[in-house]
C-alpha cells in the first residue's frame, strides 16, 4: 500500500473510532431525568414557527447539516463573530433560522437552565421541522455538548459546494464518515427549500466557451429557470423543486435529477456517475426507500465529531459561549 493509501486508511479508522465513542454516549433518553420536558418543548416551539412559515423547515435542516460538517455537530455554526462560520462563503446571507433556535433555547432554558445543549436543539429542530411540514421522522440520540470556537475558514474548507463534482462530494462525505449512499440520500433534502439565482447564473449564462447554458439541463427546464433568474440577477430566490407549487417532502428530487431538472450542478453530478445513478434510480422507485434511508443517514450525520461528557460546554445563549 502507498503512503497516501495508508494515511487515508488511518483517517477512516480514526473516524470510525470517534463515531463508535459517540454511539456509546448519545441516547434518546439523555434528558429523561435532567430535563424530561425539554425535547417536547423544542417540538412545541418549532411547530409554532413552521405553522407561520413552512420555508423555515428546510432552512433548519440545512442549519443542522452546515453545523455537523464543520467541527462536528457542536453548534459552532450558531456562534457570532467577525470570522465565525456565519461569515463563510456558504453561510453568509444564506443560512436562516438562527432566530428560531434562539427562541427554542430561551424557552428550554426557562424549563431547565443550563441543561440542554444548543447542538442537541439543532438536531431536534431539524427533525421536528421536517415532521411539521409533513415529512419523515427519525430518531435523534442526544447528549451533545457545545463547542467553544467557530471559524469561517473551516466552513469554507469543509462545506460541499453546489458546484462540486461527484468525486469531490464522495471525498467530502467520506471525511465525515459518511458513504456514497449517505451522500446521495442526504442530497434528497433538496426536494424542499429555496436557493438564490446567484448559484445558477453560471449554469444558465456562462457554462463554458462552447455552450453558454449547461447542455445537461433539460431545455424546457433551462428556459423556465431563465425566466425566473435573468442574467445578472443574484438576489431572487427560487424553489429547489420546480415541479411543485407548494413544497412537500417526497422523493421527487430523484425524478428531477434523472431528467436533468435539478437546480445545482452538484445534484446533476449524481446521474453522471454510475454509482450515483444507481442510487438515484433506487430512490426513484415506487414505493421509494428514500424516507427510511434518509432517517438512517441523518442519525449517522448527527453523530459526526460530537462533544460529550465534560468536553465543550452547555451554552446559556446559542450565539455566544459562556
Amino acid at each position: 500500500m502507498t503512503s497516501t493509501g495508508s494515511k487515508w486508511l488511518l483517517v477512516m479508522c480514526l473516524v470510525l473510532v470517534v463515531v463508535a465513542v459517540a454511539d456509546a454516549q448519545l441516547t434518546e433518553s439523555f434528558y429523561a431525568s435532567k430535563c424530561p420536558k425539554g425535547p417536547a418543548k423544542v417540538r412545541e416551539v418549532i411547530k409554532t414557527w413552521i405553522t407561520r412559515d413552512r420555508t423555515l423547515a428546510p432552512a433548519l435542516l440545512r442549519l443542522h447539516f452546515h453545523d455537523c460538517f464543520v467541527r462536528g455537530c457542536d453548534a459552532s455554526v450558531l456562534l457570532d463573530g467577525a470570522n465565525s462560520e456565519k461569515q463563510s462563503l456558504g453561510n453568509r446571507d444564506s443560512l436562516r433560522g438562527f432566530n428560531v433556535i434562539d427562541d427554542v433555547k430561551a424557552k428550554v432554558e426557562a424549563l431547565c437552565p443550563g441543561v440542554v445543549s444548543c447542538s442537541d436543539i439543532l438536531a431536534l429542530a431539524a427533525r421536528d421541522a421536517i415532521l411539521e411540514m409533513g415529512g419523515t421522522n427519525w430518531s435523534v440520540p442526544l447528549g451533545r455538548r457545545d463547542g467553544l470556537v467557530s471559524f469561517a475558514s473551516e466552513a469554507n474548507a469543509n462545506l460541499p459546494s453546489p458546484f462540486s463534482t461527484f468525486s469531490s462530494l464522495v471525498t467530502s462525505f467520506a471525511r465525515k464518515g459518511l458513504t456514497t449512499q449517505d451522500m446521495v440520500v442526504l442530497s434528497g433534502s433538496h426536494t424542499v427549500g429555496l436557493t438564490s439565482c446567484a448559484l445558477v447564473q453560471s449554469r444558465l449564462y456562462s457554462f463554458s466557451s462552447s455552450a453558454k447554458t449547461d447542455p445537461a439541463l433539460d431545455p424546457t427546464f433551462a428556459a423556465s429557470l431563465k425566466r425566473q433568474c435573468k442574467q445578472g440577477d443574484f438576489t431572487t430566490k427560487i424553489k429547489m423543486d420546480q415541479t411543485k407549487s407548494v413544497d412537500t417532502w417526497d422523493p421527487n428530487y430523484y425524478s428531477n435529477v434523472a431528467r436533468g431538472r435539478s437546480v445545482f450542478t452538484s445534484d446533476d453530478e449524481l446521474r453522471r456517475n454510475s454509482a450515483g445513478l444507481k442510487i438515484v434510480q433506487q430512490m426513484n422507485r415506487s414505493p421509494s426507500p428514500f424516507n427510511r434511508n434518509f432517517g438512517a443517514s441523518m442519525v449517522k450525520m448527527g453523530r459526526i465529531g460530537v462533544l460529550t461528557g465534560t468536553q465543550g460546554q452547555i451554552r446559556k445563549k446559542c450565539s455566544v459561549k459562556n
